[in-house]
């Protein structure tokens, strides 16, 4: 019989566990099976040979909920629990420390990511106002204009699955840095290329498409180690907005400077805002919490939480 329960009883001291005595127990040999292993939660946890349903014990009845105990654990391990350590522990900053060092840093991530997708959806909507007039002065026909919409995509649908695999690789820091290095300097290239040539434009588009490309991906490697599994749905929601925020700022101020500074405007605009996002991402971003020198034991607390060795489990517990 495999050695996994969890036992709760009408009876137990309020004190955790000592040594185990044999006053009132005329068989130790029995008792062996109910050494308490852990006390987790107010729940005491002991191995004991139980079968499904209700047992009844001299001391009482006994209540054995058959579960795995790998399991239980874990699910015992909340992130509620965590964020009150996090809260509990507040004296123990230093005061001195500005109230900006103490921002969360996973928070600081997300915000990170937030502004990449908001420049991410700026600098793919330009061109579907700048279209307009360019269309205009290179005597582009419908199926032109359409095909420089298309090229875009060309680059994005390649890059998916290579951007994943090279973030699980390299780390989420260098691959999004790169995509909004790449994307940025397309954005910016954009009217020169124009200018030289139908064949040059649709490269560049695509290039850019490569760019963006990657970005998804690498975010989604980022945040799965920065965030914490109760924070991640929030988290996620936040940085996803991020896009369709750029497309509503990209469609808004794209008709303004076009008219006031011409539609090259919106490409050198747009992509030089690129260069401050990655200043920004190169200083404060890590690929994992366990790169970054300057995190807060509190921080790091809550997004590592203790996890009791399966192996050793199982040394206790049996299979």
């Amino acid at each position: 019989m495999s050695f996994r329960a969890l036992l709760f009883s009408s009876n137990f001291p309020k004190s955790p566990p000592g040594t185990i005595s044999t006053r009132n127990n005329p068989n130790p040999t029995r008792s062996l099976n109910r050494i308490p292993l852990y006390s987790l939660h107010g729940c005491r946890i002991s191995r004991v040979p139980v079968s499904e349903g209700r047992r009844r014990s001299r001391s009482g009845k006994v209540h054995a909920d058959v579960r795995d105990i790998l399991d239980s654990l874990r699910d015992s391990l909340k992130f509620k629990d965590g964020l009150n350590d996090v809260a509990s522990s507040g004296d123990d900053l230093d005061t001195t420390v500005p109230w900006w060092e103490q921002f969360p840093k996973r928070w600081v991530i997300v915000l990170l990511c937030f502004s990449a997708f908001l420049l991410c959806n700026m600098d793919r909507v330009n061109m579907s106002i700048a279209i307009l007039p360019m269309s205009a002065e290179f005597n582009w026909n419908p199926a032109t204009v359409g095909l420089i919409q298309s090229s875009f995509f060309w680059g994005y649908l390649l890059t998916q699955i290579a951007g994943g695999i090279w973030a699980d690789t390299v780390g989420g820091k260098s691959v999004l840095g790169f995509g909004v290095v790449w994307w940025s300097i397309a954005t910016v290239l954009t009217p020169v290329a124009a200018k030289l040539g139908l064949p040059f434009l649709l490269v560049v588009r695509a290039f850019m498409g490569i760019g963006e490309g990657v970005s998804m991906p690498a975010m989604n490697n980022i945040l799965s180690k920065w965030v914490p599994v109760a924070e991640r749905s929030r988290s996620l929601a936040l940085v996803y907005s991020g896009m369709y925020l750029g497309s509503v700022t990209g469609l808004a101020f794209s008709p303004f400077l076009i008219h006031q500074y011409g539609w090259p405007s919106v490409f050198y605009s747009f992509g030089s805002l690129g260069t401050v996002w990655v200043t920004l991402w190169i200083n404060k971003a890590y690929s994992s919490p366990n790169d970054d020198p300057q995190l807060r034991p509190q921080e790091k607390k809550l997004m590592f939480p203790i996890v009791f060795p399966s192996s050793q489990l199982k040394q206790y517990l049996g299979s």
